[in-house]
């Protein structure tokens, strides 16, 4: 199974309330450094009713209504001797050997670091771990650092916001817990002082759930691209001397981006269906999935959010084709086609009809998709029941894939049986992207049947079969109708 798998879902346990609640203004929290985070954290203390002393290593230098008048401006080792506990170290890490001539006031307190890494895959140890063989008589937690000095000053209206503490001390991480929840955070349990550099690093990892997916999307486009430009614009130049080099621009981003958002929405309804094949392949649930189809699982939410991206750029770009020149020298060319030929009133019925049918499928299409992206929201996912939720992303999602997929059937069906169609041997690009959602909407379907659906929510219940569990079911009810009644 992946890590991620592997550990918890929130990087640990939240942090218990064992010890009694701090109560408001009992206790003083010192902070060293007077930067943006420093003010910030201050400011976010004082709303919530904290005494504060903020210490410097040049008290004069803080310009005037820098802090709330309720923070106490002092010097580093007059704020460490006021503060009962809690030291709060806003500084660089290479500061932190400037606080050596107070390692004496220092001693006892619980340090709180919330510096980060300069750069991933140093190698060294953390800025917590150094801080704890500076200052071995007291007692270093790590937290904080995921937090940014804007969160700090939005309020107590996010509370949604985690906290990742590590210690060595689980006395010094409980109180610091405690900190957190009178702020209006969610204190979680990462762990011992090791994981510090772990989080150290979070803050400089760019999306670090997006790499796949976007890269998997990416390939996608790249492909999609690469093919219409080879088959529409490329050998067609090549062997009659057409030039559409002119459709670069639009018109063949907007034959590809379709056929992206139709492949990512079939990967993401496609790894659940594995996961139900395997599942009853082997007949119970207990045994874990490989590691490839767990990332996978984890992704999906991504590569949903990148297929509507996709999709509405589709329509953005639909939008804007009656506005190229191409298309008003397209329109004047037919118009005097048709007066040349005495045609007064063209009418293609089934043009018109087809136009409508696959247009209304498109728009509902990106309608139900737009609500699957906003649900994916926390915000909005956190107002549903996980019912709600489920029918919401699978029930929809599914009725969405169904009308991606009509959408483009209605568009090109017939061009998909027609000789020209396949010139140079090589199918419309839509005629590949369609085969994954079709091939997901039949799995899926097979997974409906009462013989298969049945077997399944049994399989989710506990159900093993007879080679996996070396008693039957119908042995084990038997066994326990015939044990005495106590």
């Amino acid at each position: 199974m992946s890590d991620e798998m592997s550990s918890p879902l929130l990087l640990g346990a939240e942090v218990p309330d064992d010890p009694p609640a701090m109560a408001r203004g009992q206790q003083t929290v010192a902070i060293l450094g007077s930067g943006d985070f420093s003010r910030s954290l201050a400011v976010r203390l004082v709303a919530c009713g904290v005494s504060v002393v903020v210490g410097s290593r040049c008290v004069k230098r803080i310009a005037p209504g820098l802090f709330p008048d309720a923070v106490e401006l002092s010097s580093q080792e007059g704020a460490v001797v006021k503060a009962q506990r809690l030291v709060v170290l806003a500084l660089f890490p290479e500061h932190y050997p400037s606080l050596l001539g107070i390692r004496a006031a220092l001693a006892g307190k619980v340090l709180v670091d919330v510096s980060n890494a300069m750069e991933l895959g140093s190698g060294v140890s953390s800025n917590a771990e150094q801080l704890a063989e500076l200052f071995p008589e007291s007692v270093v937690v790590k937290g904080f650092n995921v937090i940014s000095a804007w969160t700090l000053q939005t309020g107590t209206q996010d509370g949604s916001r985690q906290v990742l503490l590590c210690s060595d001390s689980v006395e010094g991480k409980s109180e610091v817990a405690q900190l957190a929840r009178l702020m209006g955070f969610h204190p979680v349990d990462s762990g011992d002082l090791r994981q510090s550099r772990v989080l150290e690093t979070m803050p400089l990892r760019l999306f670090p759930s997006w790499r796949g997916p976007l890269l998997a999307t990416f390939l996608l486009f790249l492909f999609f691209y690469a093919y219409g430009f080879l088959r529409d614009l490329l050998l067609p130049y090549l062997a009659h001397g057409r030039d559409g080099f002119h459709r670069l621009a639009l018109a063949l981003p907007n034959e590809s981006l379709p056929n992206v958002a139709l492949v990512a929405l079939a990967l993401v309804y496609l790894p659940g269906l594995l996961a139900a094949w395997l599942q009853l392949w082997r007949g119970t649930k207990y045994q874990r999935f490989p590691r490839w189809l767990d990332g996978w699982l984890l992704r999906r939410k991504q590569l949903g959010l990148l297929g509507f991206l996709c999709a509405a750029l589709h329509a953005v770009y639909s939008l804007c084709l009656p506005l190229r020149t191409a298309t008003r020298h397209r329109l004047i060319n037919a118009a005097y086609s048709q007066v040349k030929a005495g045609v007064e009133e063209p009418w293609d019925e089934s043009g018109v009809w087809r136009s409508d049918l696959y247009l209304s499928c498109g728009v509902l299409a990106l309608g139900i998709l737009s609500l699957l992206a906003i649900t994916s929201l926390p915000t909005v996912g956190n107002v549903l029941t996980w019912r709600e939720f489920t029918f919401v992303q699978s029930g929809l999602g599914y009725t969405a894939l169904t009308l991606s997929v009509t959408h483009t059937l209605v568009f090109g069906w017939d061009f998909a049986f027609s000789p020209q169609a396949y010139e140079f041997y090589m199918p419309p690009s839509y005629v590949l992207a369609v085969a994954a959602p079709c091939a997901v909407l039949v799995c899926r379907c097979i997974l409906l049947l009462p013989c298969t659906s049945t077997r399944l929510a049994r399989i989710r219940r506990g159900w093993e079969s007879v080679r996996k569990c070396p008693v039957s079911q119908r042995q084990q009810r038997a066994v326990h109708r015939t044990l005495p009644q106590v």
